[in-house]
């Protein structure tokens, strides 16, 4: 009975640090595992891309949903203009209030005026079109309803293009609220990737709660629980001995100068050890919190460029009596705004807020009006015609990009119903019809401003996305566009 679960961690021991645990030799000393694996193979492009990457780059950290809650109803966007007409929760603890995003003042349900004040002046609402009406569409609206290239879903597609140059341990994202949902699985180059829990990955790395994994790594296990942690240490040396020595071989000067910049001393090392111990060792659940504190302890530990985390705001809320559910979720201390509060926390508390971006994606929105469940606030449908995507992060500018406005034939409504309109790629602003970026196409576009947030190029984007439609970045929703 006990096989199936030493395969499954034998299987997630092998995804977090490879073969010959070279990933825990990339942990420790600081460097690519790729460069640890074969370090005369580097050229001096991979090289220099990897130190310059620290100030380019941004890890990901994606709120994924496949239950299409209303987080799309009550957010900035939603409250102005021809949005007035949507329909909103009447309990007092959901009143709108003004919502400082940057210089400019947004309409909001107050749970948003919560949003960590240190975030308001880096989180941008971008209003899209996902066109899909049905939870098991999750999978197709990550690939973007087929607009990536080769089928890749495109937290997959992102992890691709940051981890060489991040010289993460794997390219592969790791999903961390994924287990009892298989619409909300990652795969990565057509295989599906196995979900682990907070709870999980500190059995994986700590060897607490039963896991045999300990000890020196290859020579079995050990009864000291943080016994992995504090052989990072003897770990860095060993390796950091042999590459230097190499790279004073036959190294080159971009070779040596790649090792000082990113080779982790004893004392980054200690810190490290700390760092794991305490984020791991805090971990008590797999609720938000727990996956908080895993997330950035994967991130921290450089193990991965993207994870998954998934907060529940008011979930399949079809019957709904005064959207109360909805409400619950938004105003819970542990769920809805409060629960990306402790993602943004954990990330300030290990000093990742400005390495680490933050971004939802629901497979759906809920009516914002148009149907009369909605209208007599006992429910909201499944909504393709409407979704918000929330950006946090250094590099996203504050503000709503996009839009509500009335559209026809939406799905599940009236003829006519608000929705989320075109958007006029110079301001960023929603328009009702001939924006240069279709509302059809906003999910490309929000895809590819998430991805100039992160950092990427939008040469390499136009590798990841199949190429046609209005959809593109939105200059005024990140400080910067790289070219």
């Amino acid at each position: 009975m006990t096989k199936p679960v030493l395969t499954r961690r034998n299987a997630l021991l092998s995804g977090l640090f490879g073969s010959g645990y070279l990933g825990l030799k990339a942990i420790a000393t600081g460097l690519p595992a790729w460069f640890i694996a074969n370090p005369r193979s580097a050229t001096a492009a991979d090289l220099e891309c990897a130190i310059q990457s620290k100030d380019s780059l941004q890890y990901l950290i994606m709120n994924v949903s496949s239950m299409g809650d209303p987080i799309s109803c009550n957010c900035p966007g939603t409250y102005d203009g021809d949005a007035a007409a949507a329909i909103h929760p009447d309990d007092a603890t959901m009143a709108p209030v003004q919502v400082a995003l940057g210089s400019k003042m947004y309409t909001a349900a107050t749970p948003w005026g919560t949003l960590l004040d240190t975030a308001k002046s880096r989180t941008n609402f971008f209003h899209h079109v996902t066109l899909a009406n049905n939870h098991g569409d999750q999978a197709k609206v990550s690939r973007l309803m087929g607009a990536t290239t080769g089928g890749e879903m495109l937290v997959s597609a992102y992890a691709k293009l940051l981890s060489g140059c991040l010289g993460t341990v794997q390219a592969e994202p790791v999903s961390l609220a994924a287990g009892t949902t298989a619409t909300e699985l990652i795969s990565y180059q057509g295989r599906t990737m196995p979900a682990v829990s907070p709870t999980q990955l500190r059995q994986l790395l700590t060897g607490s709660s039963g896991s045999s994994f300990g000890g020196t790594p290859g020579r079995g296990g050990s009864s000291n629980p943080q016994s992995v942690l504090v052989s990072l240490r003897t770990v860095r040396d060993t390796y950091l001995d042999k590459l230097n020595e190499l790279a004073k071989q036959d190294g080159t000067g971009v070779q040596q100068k790649f090792l000082d910049a990113l080779a982790k001393s004893q004392d980054q090392v200690r810190s490290l050890k700390d760092t794991l111990g305490t984020l791991l060792g805090s971990i008590n659940a797999d609720d938000v919190q727990g996956q908080a504190l895993a997330a950035a302890a994967l991130i921290a530990a450089n193990v991965t460029p993207v994870v998954t985390v998934k907060i529940d705001f008011g979930g399949d809320n079809h019957s709904d009596s005064n959207l109360a559910n909805e409400v619950a979720a938004h105003t819970d201390s542990k769920r809805g705004v409060a629960g990306i509060n402790m993602i943004l926390k954990a990330l300030a508390d290990n000093g990742l807020q400005d390495k680490t971006t933050f971004s939802t994606l629901n497979v759906f929105g809920r009516n914002l009006n148009g149907i009369s469940k909605t209208e007599s606030k006992a429910g909201r449908d499944h909504y393709g015609s409407h979704s918000v995507a929330v950006m946090i992060g250094k590099n996203v500018a504050p503000g709503v990009t996009g839009g509500v406005t009335n559209v026809s034939g939406g799905f599940g409504s009236s003829a006519t119903a608000l929705g989320a309109g075109d958007i006029d790629s110079a301001s960023g602003a929603v328009v009702a019809s001939g924006g240069d970026v279709s509302r059809l196409d906003t999910h490309v576009a929000m895809a590819r401003t998430l991805g100039a947030a992160l950092g990427i190029p939008q040469s390499q984007m136009d590798t990841a996305l199949v190429q046609g439609g209005t959809g593109k970045v939105i200059p005024s929703a990140v400080v910067s566009v790289p070219t």
